[in-house]
């Protein structure tokens, strides 16, 4: 399944603009919500495949991920799955990457990377392996909470400076009113949703995903262009964590 790559490694060929905010819709369950979030401009769609709310059969996603338009990015959310069966699903379907969620060792995720066209690796906000991510052979990294999984925000400033911003994604607690800032803090190369865009566990709200694309794109513009201040009715403020508690989900995995 290996590819040309681009731009700091990443997949080529025209599949996405390089140069827009790369946003992914993950928790897709329906084949009317992957054309949803496609229409709704996102770059890609992901489909989960780890005990969940949002668990897809590889044999459901296959018949989805061949409706869809032939350019659309399609990644594979796998925790902790043995290495031999995640090249498997992937190249069965067709997937265009996949994404490393669990507690993937280094030598595993490499073995897997040299299979595959494209390979996420995430790891929680303040993790001491986020030093040592080019041994992962990843050619992307996503941070998400520093307890893989509370679904929440975290203190951004956890991310500030540890990655390449080219080749890092932000997850955990985005939505349309604050996904403006983590761009604006990190100015990442990509931003990855599941409950944020929902109107319940695994069914995409159409107004939140149209939403949370333009303000995560307009954001990223501004960045660039040197206006990195967001409106006034985004929240921009570094967020902490929430003293509640609760249980450790991921964002994928969080029942609502």
């Amino acid at each position: 399944m290996s590819g040309s790559m681009g731009r700091s490694g990443l997949p080529s060929g025209g599949d996405f603009d390089e140069e827009e905010l790369f946003v992914k819709i993950c928790g897709i369950t329906s084949e009317a919500d992957a054309l949803l979030a496609v229409g709704m401009g996102a770059s890609a769609v992901g489909f989960v495949f780890a005990p969940s709310s949002r668990q897809m059969a590889p044999a459901a996603v296959a018949d989805i991920v061949k409706r869809l338009p032939h350019e659309t990015v399609t990644v594979g959310v796998f925790r902790d799955e043995s290495r031999r069966r995640v090249v498997e699903i992937a190249g069965q379907i067709g997937l265009r990457a996949v994404q490393l969620h669990g507690f993937e060792s280094m030598e595993d995720t490499r073995w897997i990377a040299e299979r595959v066209n494209w390979t996420i690796k995430a790891l929680p906000a303040g993790h001491p392996n986020i030093e040592r991510f080019n041994e992962y052979g990843a050619q992307t990294l996503l941070i998400d909470g520093p307890n893989p999984g509370s679904g929440e925000l975290f203190d951004w400033r956890l991310a500030e400076g540890v990655a390449d911003p080219s080749r890092l994604m932000v997850s955990g607690g985005l939505r349309p009113d604050n996904v403006a800032g983590a761009v604006t803090h990190l100015h990442p190369w990509g931003v990855d949703v599941a409950s944020g865009v929902e109107s319940s566990p695994g069914v995409k709200d159409p107004a939140k995903i149209r939403d949370f694309v333009h303000a995560a794109r307009e954001a990223s513009r501004r960045a660039s262009a040197g206006r990195a201040a967001p409106p006034a009715d985004v929240d921009d403020g570094v967020p902490g964590r929430d003293a509640s508690g609760g249980p450790e989900l991921f964002d994928w995995q969080d029942d609502g």
